[in-house]
């Protein structure tokens, strides 16, 4: 039987960069979403204030780190802040995009290793916790002095494509680089299709090269479902894309938990004719303008507020993915 939280002893806020996840979290929960006022003054200094009490009790605050990144991350720092010096019992940072995993290595001298210090600021700034979804490099989590929990949305993903009949002869699953190809070869594992990786040489912050081995991978199949963790300008799954086509795919569908679809994406994944299809979570809100044709968006706020009913009745997360890698 399912547990319900104690509303009087739970509070749910949000910060300005996904209110729509937050909201869904909240009626998974029949928890509501309580008020947070954001300002700013005259300076440019920003105002938040909670709008409900916290003193002696758990309180989840969500928040992606999304465009503008800045002031998300400063918002979020600030409602920890309140809910520590409020007295809150415990204090969870619900981040369904940590961008600054993408900043988990010194691979350039005298540069910050980001994902660390943001690690860090969350702890100082009150988080007693942390929950987030698949992070670009799984290493990161091991930078976080409080308890974190990574989820992820393969099962989200898989059951909505499982609904397909798929021909392992015609359909494989492909990794965009050797970093992902783990995850894509269980998510292709648990379709039951091969699995295909690339050889990715990242170029700078938009270009990408993609090695010729991926064409004999593919040789013979007609359909490509393109896995990775995030799309932001596209300049990888386009440039793996035309590579795809260059061997003999017919059809594409791009496949990922984070699409921001920032700058040139749209226009660059629309270039591709073959790219029949793109499928994401909306861990990421988007504008119109940034959403690509024949976009399907599958909501994960499920996932989270089953793993936060998990953490309230101090259960393991790890029971709502037995029987899948993660």
């Amino acid at each position: 039987m399912t547990r319900n939280l104690d509303p009087d002893d739970v509070r749910l806020f949000s910060g300005r960069s996904n209110i729509p996840l937050a909201k869904r979290i909240g009626e998974h929960l029949a928890i509501p979403l309580e008020e947070t006022k954001f300002s700013k003054f005259s300076n440019d200094n920003l105002f938040v204030q909670l709008g409900a009490s916290v003193r002696g009790r758990t309180v989840y605050l969500v928040q992606s780190m999304t465009p503008p990144v800045s002031d998300h991350l400063v918002e979020l720092l600030m409602m920890l802040d309140i809910a520590k010096s409020a007295a809150a019992r415990e204090i969870h940072a619900i981040i369904p995009y940590f961008s600054y995993a993408r900043s988990d290595k010194k691979d350039a001298p005298r540069i910050s290793i980001t994902a660390r210090l943001i690690a860090d600021l969350l702890h100082t700034a009150g988080a007693t916790h942390v929950m987030t979804m698949t992070l670009h490099s799984p290493q990161v989590h091991g930078f976080f002095s409080t308890p974190a929990d990574p989820l992820t949305a393969r099962m989200t993903l898989g059951q909505f494509v499982r609904q397909r009949e798929w021909d392992p002869k015609k359909d494989v699953v492909v990794a965009p680089d050797m970093g992902r190809a783990k995850p894509a070869a269980r998510f292709a594992k648990d379709l039951g299709l091969p699995i295909a990786s690339a050889d990715k040489t990242r170029v700078s912050d938009t270009e990408v090269k993609i090695g010729g081995l991926i064409g004999r991978q593919v040789e013979g199949f007609e359909h490509a479902l393109v896995y990775d963790d995030e799309i932001a300008t596209a300049g990888s799954v386009v440039e793996l894309s035309e590579v795809l086509v260059e061997s003999g795919i017919k059809r594409i569908t791009l496949i990922c938990t984070h699409g921001l679809f920032l700058g040139p994406a749209v226009e660059r994944i629309k270039s591709i004719p073959q790219i029949q299809e793109v499928i994401t979570t909306d861990t990421v809100e988007r504008p119109p303008e940034r959403q690509p044709p024949n976009l399907t968006v599958l909501s994960v706020g499920n996932v989270f507020a089953e793993a936060i009913r998990q953490n309230y009745f101090r259960r393991s997360i790890g029971e709502l993915f037995e029987g899948i890698e993660t």
